[in-house]
């Protein structure tokens, strides 16, 4: 229990003095997981129009496709891309293996199905209560689209944290794409991991409440923006 202490103490001192490398390791998270973010939403979130506003042969199957890829183990996505980047692959030519863009990549993979099956949901919901309005006003698929993604963007920011918090959490598909590289590819999870087996307990832990701060802050804005929403709309 006294070593935890002494941990944790030394934890918050590194936190407090903005240690040069605990700053680096958390930017690189927050970039590597943000960018995986932002294309991961604008491929889930077409997919998500798309899929709910369609009737197509094979929509069904595609759902359940999407559904079931959101517990695609990140190891096996992680092998994949590694297979394909690798200098004996497809994409060796492209020289990502151990970079942030093959992280990126990896995350990207992981998140989408996540993204993509829950803003199918939330946008098919909406778009069969006023279905028959945009049927009266002969809009176009496009014009749709938009109008529902736009009503729904409180729930879809939530579907959008739900894919942050994955990728954020991530271990297996980075370590395998990313090497874990001090002071090139090392993010907090795996220099969590790295640490721990060390014997470093401080830095872990610095980085372990640096990386529940951070969920706990983007939740609570969420949270707090769709509090925000709802008050304005009853106003």
């Amino acid at each position: 229990m006294q070593d935890f202490g002494n941990a944790l103490e030394l934890a918050i001192r590194l936190v407090a003095s903005g240690d040069s490398d605990l700053m680096e390791i958390i930017a690189l998270s927050l970039r590597v997981s943000l960018t995986a973010l932002l294309v991961s939403a604008i491929l889930g979130f077409s997919i998500g129009a798309l899929v709910a506003t369609s009737t197509f042969k094979g929509r069904g199957a595609i759902k359940i496709l999407l559904s079931a890829l959101m517990g695609l183990p990140p190891v096996v996505v992680g092998l994949i891309v590694y297979i394909f980047l690798s200098n004996a692959g497809p994409l060796g030519w492209t020289q990502l293996l151990y970079t942030p863009t093959a992280m990126i990549i990896a995350q990207t993979l992981l998140i989408t199905p996540i993204i993509g099956a829950l803003s199918t949901q939330v946008i098919e919901d909406i778009y069969l209560e006023y279905k028959d309005f945009f049927t009266s006003l002969a809009m176009s698929r496009r014009a749709v689209a938009g109008a529902l993604l736009w009503d729904g963007r409180y729930s879809l920011l939530t579907v959008a944290l739900a894919g942050f918090g994955r990728a954020i959490a991530e271990v297996g598909a980075i370590i395998i794409v990313g090497g874990n590289i001090n002071h090139l590819t090392r993010v907090m999870t795996t220099a969590i991991a790295l640490e721990t087996s060390k014997g470093d307990l401080a830095l872990a832990m610095a980085l372990g409440l640096i990386l529940i701060v951070v969920s706990l802050a983007i939740n609570a804005s969420v949270i707090a923006l769709n509090l925000t929403a709802k008050r304005y709309a009853y106003a």
